[in-house]
């Protein structure tokens, strides 16, 4: 141990707590340099040298003058003991013990002044916190590190502000020509008035109504005051004058006359308090009113041009594209003109600019650019982030990446139903003021609020009650979403031992029986082929699951923006539309994923999967995929590379169906109808019948039909309108010409809907389908997938026992343990379920007595390894397990909770081997 941890070592943690947070604001307030600078001077040594040797295995020669190397093995300080902690060290122990004549040596040659009711106070702690706040102030030390050390905004690189301007998939390349000469606006930062202004707002904060410069009580001027005191003498007079009269009215009435009027006079005087007592009540309410009121201020960053109070400016979603604006505007209009409505972009008057001072807040007339302020009168016209400027060629900016995933969600409700408005509006304003949090309105009506965990969802919950609504609600359990998938075959049985003859046979029973509850017309064979027709019999589809490999699954997890991507270009090549050229940054990315997939899914029954891969599937954008393997069909997800060819085969009306249907099965799966996940459909067969080819055919025609009809009506419509006498015998023509034809249209109506009276043929495909997708999935080995937690934990030595006693009981798992140098502290890695996380966190500080702290993060979704259907089937489980098995099945259980929550059929016996109970006296 070096001298610099003795030096540390002989104080308590507390205390070496306490040292290392002066040591930080002593690096905090002023920069190395001007440290070296301090000490050259006093010593005689250049900068430059003192800089190189303050770190590292070197002393200082006082008697010489010199740095020297070599201080452990001369039993010497380093020298940043030396001329840093000894002085921090001396200062601690000067005022610890009280030593005044050293105190006041230390507080002369610092040239400090500290009050006598610091120096003389009983905890020594407050002389050390006055000394240090004047010696090193934390506000000029932040303040001097930000000037100092973080990059001036004209040091903004190209790829930056080009990383900026392009959002998702789009490249710098592919934007308009006005949109990339704001590049230069970027670059130079400008401040001029011809430069145009962009601001960027990265998110929304509420603020409390009276915290604004304009609700805060200020000092009153003398004018005010005079006013004010003339107000209170002219208030006294009438008060007076108020109590004179009621005074003259409790007189009898045969004592004078004159009291009549002065009675009325006091009735008006009475009326009038009245009504100025209600109007200072009604203005009270509405000022307790509007200081209850939540305000919203979007914090931003100038990045170009000056920003001005009351200055008109265009506000971009972040779905705004210029590309399509700017054929409807011009790039030299402004907010100020009257303009057509485009999608994603508004026009509002910046109301007021703040300085953000911690929590004070000054008014600003106007910001130049590469400063941070806050915007006020926003929260109408900017949810979360927005693009502000001057011009409507600039992109939206791309939006922040948060690393907290929300994955805990509850449904909430008033407790009276007529606070419904007052929930709402309080959920709207909990979902402008926190980036982290999702506001959703299921399918049922709730109300559900998606968070990153326990805490933030605890703090969610009480923002909702005290700032936004202000009303009492009910909370449900909190929602976990979980996911289904397949597995491989086992190959060894829950006891560990290898599957054999006696196990198969096992197997070969409970599929029979499976067999048996599988409806008729569907077809299973041993290998999970599932072969199915629709209700009409026109068509026939064989399906199998298949699991997918995890790099795979992996794979298509980061890469769903890109997917999401490829889907929009193939739906605009489909239909014809004129889009913006595919970037070659795009095609390259695209490219490269699809050689990612390429070596990934290897083998025989691989071979040519990447390129009949038809969907992928929930959303056209998740981890599974559909795969086609019959002939006659070559359309796949790869048309944006240029591999577009036009089906023209019989399948060309209904593939549409299929993928829907295959993204139905994909949403909800049937174990308890969660999403799936790395799951692989393949299509083996899929035959139509003569009537559904006709029924294609004839959905041709009758397109062709109506279109040749719509022509001939406006042909009809033409020759009536330049014709005006007609014949006797072509009216009568016409006449039974115009009869004939609903006759005509009314029997071909009637032949589809005999043919289609299952419904129509496009319907049934969808459920045939999805029918198929589930009965191919429930064919394979099922399993449920748990969205897990990395738990990151810093404990001592001493409660390593009790921290993974905790985590054992949760079901989690320890990953990594390791202790940090210099301390006795260990910091333990470990993954954790997100269903069993909630009180962990309070748990392990009970359990530690507050030794041992855990942070949380939403890290991956992993297979829970038991399967929930089990059942024992060989005589080595009977015999570990029991007849009944009925011990704990973790997958059960949590596949029966998220049924319950849904209001799925749940297999559950609520009572078993019932006896009936006798009293021991009849037993006599």
């Amino acid at each position: 141990m070096g001298a610099k941890e003795k030096a540390i070592g002989k104080v308590g943690a507390k205390q070496r707590l306490e040292i290392c947070m002066i040591f930080i604001c002593l690096l905090f307030s002023c920069s190395i340099e001007h440290f070296a600078k301090l000490y050259s001077q006093k010593i005689g040594i250049k900068p430059a040298v003192l800089l190189k040797t303050l770190w590292g295995d070197y002393y200082l020669n006082t008697k010489a003058k010199k740095i020297m190397k070599g201080d452990q093995s001369k039993g010497k300080k380093p020298l940043f003991v030396q001329l840093v902690l000894d002085n921090i060290w001396s200062l601690y122990e000067a005022v610890m013990k009280r030593d005044k004549e050293k105190i006041e040596k230390i507080i002369t040659s610092l040239g400090l002044k500290i009050g006598a009711r610091e120096s003389r106070h009983a905890d020594p702690k407050v002389h050390l916190n006055a000394i240090c706040s004047q010696w090193l102030p934390i506000s000029d030390a932040v303040l001097s590190m930000v000037c100092n050390k973080l990059p001036s905004p004209l040091d903004i690189t190209a790829e930056r502000v080009e990383k900026l301007m392009c959002v998702g998939a789009r490249t710098f390349d592919s934007l308009p020509p006005e949109t990339q000469e704001l590049k230069s606006a970027f670059m130079k930062c400008s401040s001029e008035g011809t430069a145009p202004v962009i601001v960027f707002v990265s998110k929304m904060f509420a603020v409390d109504a009276k915290a604004l410069p304009h609700n805060k009580p200020r000092p009153l001027t003398q004018e005010e005051i005079a006013q004010r005191r003339e107000l209170a003498k002219r208030r006294h007079a009438e008060k007076i004058a108020a109590n004179q009269g009621k005074e003259l009215s409790e007189k009898p009435p045969s004592e004078n006359s004159s009291e009549v009027t002065g009675n009325t006079g006091d009735t008006k005087g009475e009326e009038q308090q009245l009504t100025g007592q209600t109007e200072i009540a009604t203005s009270k309410a509405a000022k307790q009113e509007a200081d209850n009121k939540e305000s919203f201020i979007a914090f931003a960053r100038v990045f170009s041009g000056v920003v001005k109070r009351g200055q008109k400016i265009f506000v971009l979603g972040p779905k705004y594209d210029p590309a399509e604006s700017l054929h409807k505007l011009s790039s030299q209009c402004s907010a100020t003109d009257d303009l057509p409505l485009v999608p994603h972009m508004t026009c509002c008057t910046l109301e007021n600019l703040y300085l953000l001072m911690g929590r004070e807040l000054e008014d600003l007339e106007e910001v130049p650019a590469g400063n941070v302020l806050g915007i006020g009168g926003l929260q109408d016209v900017v949810l979360k982030s927005a693009t502000l400027s001057t011009s409507s060629a600039c992109p939206p900016f791309t939006p922040l990446n948060f690393e907290a995933t929300p994955i805990v969600r509850v449904a909430v409700e008033p407790k009276h139903p007529s606070d419904m408005p007052q929930l709402v509006r309080g959920m709207k304003l909990l979902n402008q003021a926190d980036p982290c949090v999702q506001v959703l309105i299921q399918e049922t009506g709730e109300h559900v609020l998606v968070t990153a965990g326990e805490v933030h969802l605890q703090r969610c919950l009480d923002d909702l009650k005290e700032r936004f609504a202000k009303i009492e609600i009910s909370v449900s359990a909190p929602i976990i979403p979980f996911r289904e998938t397949i597995t491989r075959p086992p190959k060894v049985d829950m006891v560990n031992e290898e599957i054999g003859k006696q196990q198969k046979v096992a197997v070969i029973h409970q599929t029979k029986e499976e067999q048996n509850k599988i409806p008729e017309g569907i077809q299973v064979d041993s290998d999970g082929l599932v072969t199915i027709s629709t209700p009409n019999k026109h068509a026939t589809l064989s399906v199998r699951a298949v699991p997918l490999p995890e790099e795979v699954t992996r794979l298509l997890e980061e890469n769903s923006d890109l997917i999401r991507t490829m889907e929009q270009l193939n739906t605009s090549l489909n239909e014809d539309k004129k889009t913006h050229e595919i970037n070659q940054k795009t095609i390259d990315r695209i490219k490269e994923f699809k050689q990612k997939l390429e070596q990934n899914l290897q083998g025989r029954k691989w071979r040519n999967a990447v390129d009949n891969i038809w969907s992928f599937g929930p959303r056209k954008c998740g981890p599974n995929i559909l795969l086609y393997k019959f002939e006659g069909y070559t359309k796949s997800v790869w048309q944006c590379l240029g591999n577009a060819v036009k089906e023209i085969s019989k399948y060309k009306d209904f593939d549409n169906s299929i993928v829907s249907g295959f993204q139905l099965a994909t949403l909800s799966g049937p174990m308890c109808e969660e999403p799936l996940m790395g799951v692989c459909f393949i299509v083996e067969k899929w035959e139509i019948s003569k009537v559904g080819e006709m029924l294609s055919t004839r959905r041709q025609d009758s397109g062709e039909c109506d279109a040749i009809e719509q022509n001939e009506d406006t042909v009809s419509l033409t020759s009536s309108c330049t014709v005006e006498v007609c014949g006797e015998n072509e009216h009568q023509d016409s006449s039974e010409s115009v009869t004939k034809s609903p006759e005509k249209v009314s029997k071909n109506k009637g032949e589809v809907l005999l043919a289609d009276c299952y419904g129509p043929f496009s319907g049934q495909l969808i459920a045939t389908m999805k029918e198929a997708c589930r009965y191919a999935l429930q064919a394979k080995p099922q399993r449920l997938m748990a969205a897990m937690y990395t738990c990151e934990i810093m404990a001592t030595a001493e409660v390593l026992g009790r921290v993974y006693a905790v985590l054992s009981k949760r079901e989690g798992r320890v990953l990594q343990e390791e202790m940090k140098e210099g301390t006795d502290v260990f910091i333990i890695k470990a993954v954790l379920p997100v269903a069993e996380s909630f009180g962990f966190a309070d748990e392990i500080r009970k359990r530690t007595s507050g030794l041992a702290s855990p942070q949380l993060v939403f890290s991956h979704w992993e297979i829970i390894s038991s399967d929930p259907f089990w059942v024992p089937t060989t005589e080595e489980e009977y015999l570990h397990f029991g007849e009944k098995a009925d011990s704990e099945n973790q997958a059960r259980k949590y596949m029966n909770a998220v049924r319950k929550r849904k209001g799925l059929y749940v297999e559950e016996k609520i009572v078993e081997h019932a006896e009936k109970q006798r009293t021991l006296s009849r037993n006599k």
